[in-house]
């Protein structure tokens, strides 16, 4: 079968590099966008009167025809035609005839591509968003639920000072609220036309690219026809985002499975969201967490290869930018499952408030606020420092914590304590000490979570705004 644009070669392609260059297996996923835009274009074609309206009209019906056999999964796809674009033109030739090779004039596969790619993560940068709304919600959710709650809070992985499980979880809420903002600010980049530019430097004939623009409901064109179809600046953007999305998956991920351990104990996941063991009858794995974790690197990877990819390409189009396509479709893939799956995981999550109090009274976390104590007593804060260093050490030894301690003891590192020491040692205490803006106290945690609820409502409405633009 002769190719579309065989006329000036003399030998069929091998068919070694007809399956090493065609990229049909994986750019089928784009049909749906090939199609919306090819629909906007041939609209175009009979505006501007470059085809008679007789054959737009026989074009669009011959794309609607195909566009229902994909969705039905009846069409047929043939690497012989390379790409979606050819496959789908050929489908349309065999439609309706000869006038089907109309469509493409006054645009390249170049052009096309590019189209097909911004209007694919157009739509999908929306639908993330709303992925992400949907998250905060659920920890938001968990925090509301946990305002009295006190856990250890950690550096190194060490205890470091005691503060508000709603605190902990809503450091995520501000993480996320970042990623979508991220997201939405790509939105204005993602949603520019590429299609006009031709192979490289625009077309003879007397097209309307702000008409195919409004169309496809494009906010602007790209200025410059090559810059249109030789960069991969959005996908990289995206692909950069999506890697700090799965960051912050990832570190998550890493807290869930530390807490779920018998070690901490400090929640359960709900079984929905675990597995178990084929030898071990007792084991519930925090699979889906660690598959989370483990999935970030790949994301990662896909960010590295495509800007490895274009490095050093000279402009405009090189066929090294095939390879824009199969990582970022795995990464709306990989991305799309972990936030499916992180909200509903997170909103059935159990948490262990006994076992986290237990936790808090069985450590050194509240030393901190002894030496505030002293400092506020009138002693510097670096003596103060060493004094309770001494002081901590002092208990190591006799393995007793803080608030075991008699008063006496207490005097024979500083005459400056006094009986309010105990209750300066009190967790809900050393928390509430913290009542600064962005602090734990519980005061400024729950005004934390109604600005969160305030943006996350902003981040909704968006999302709402955004997905029926994107339609």
């Amino acid at each position: 079968m002769s190719k579309l644009w065989g006329g000036r070669f003399t030998k069929q392609t091998d068919q070694l590099v007809e399956e090493y260059t065609a990229s049909i297996t994986f750019d089928k996923e784009l049909a749906e966008e090939d199609i919306q835009g090819s629909l906007a274009h041939v609209a175009m074609l009979g505006k501007c009167g470059i085809l008679p309206l007789a054959d737009v009209e026989k074009i669009t019906d011959g794309l609607h025809l195909v566009s229902n056999r994909i969705k039905r999964g009846e069409q047929e796809f043939s690497i012989g035609d390379e790409d979606i674009h050819m496959n789908i033109e050929k489908a349309l030739i065999d439609e309706i005839g000869p006038v089907g090779g109309k469509l493409h004039t006054g645009r390249s596969r170049n052009d096309q591509v590019a189209t097909d790619m911004h209007l694919y993560l157009r739509k999908r940068v929306v639908h993330f968003v709303g992925l992400l709304a949907k998250l905060q919600e659920a920890l938001i959710g968990q925090a509301k639920a946990n305002l009295d709650t006190i856990v250890p809070g950690y550096t190194h992985l060490q205890r470091a000072q005691p503060i508000l499980f709603a605190h902990h979880l809503m450091a995520y809420v501000s993480m996320f609220q970042r990623d979508a903002e991220r997201l939405t600010d790509s939105y204005k980049r993602v949603n520019t036309l590429p299609l006009g530019a031709g192979a490289l430097a625009g077309t003879t004939f007397p097209i309307d690219r702000h008409f195919v623009a409004g169309r496809l409901g494009f906010e602007r064109v790209y200025e410059n026809s090559l810059d249109a179809v030789s960069d991969r600046d959005f996908i990289l953007e995206f692909l950069s985002n999506a890697s700090l999305i799965m960051m912050h998956l990832s570190r998550l991920s890493e807290e869930l499975i530390l807490w779920s351990s018998n070690e901490f104990a400090f929640v359960e996941l709900d079984d929905a969201f675990c597995t178990g063991s084929s030898i071990m009858p007792q084991k519930k794995n925090p699979d889906v967490p660690e598959l989370v974790r483990g999935k970030t690197g790949r994301v990662y990877g896909n960010l590295m290869g495509l800007l490895t990819v274009l490095k050093s390409l000279p402009l405009a189009y090189n066929k090294d930018m095939q390879e824009d396509k199969e990582g970022m479709l795995d990464t709306v893939k990989t991305l799309d499952g972990a936030l499916q799956l992180f909200a509903p995981m997170i909103s059935t999550m159990k948490v262990n408030k006994e076992r986290m109090r237990q936790a808090v009274n069985q450590d050194f976390s509240n030393a901190t606020d002894i030496a505030d104590y002293l400092v506020n007593k009138g002693m510097p804060f670096r003596q103060a420092h060493e004094v309770i260093g001494k002081l901590v050490l002092y208990s190591i030894e006799h393995k007793k914590y803080l608030l075991d301690l008699e008063l006496s003891e207490y005097h024979s590192f500083s005459k400056l304590f006094g009986d309010d020491i105990y209750n300066v040692l009190q967790p809900e205490h050393v928390v509430n000490a913290r009542n600064v803006y962005g602090g734990t106290a519980s005061v400024q945690v729950a005004a934390a979570v109604e600005r969160a609820e305030a943006a996350l409502q902003q981040l909704q409405d968006w999302h709402k705004e955004y997905a029926e633009k994107s339609k």
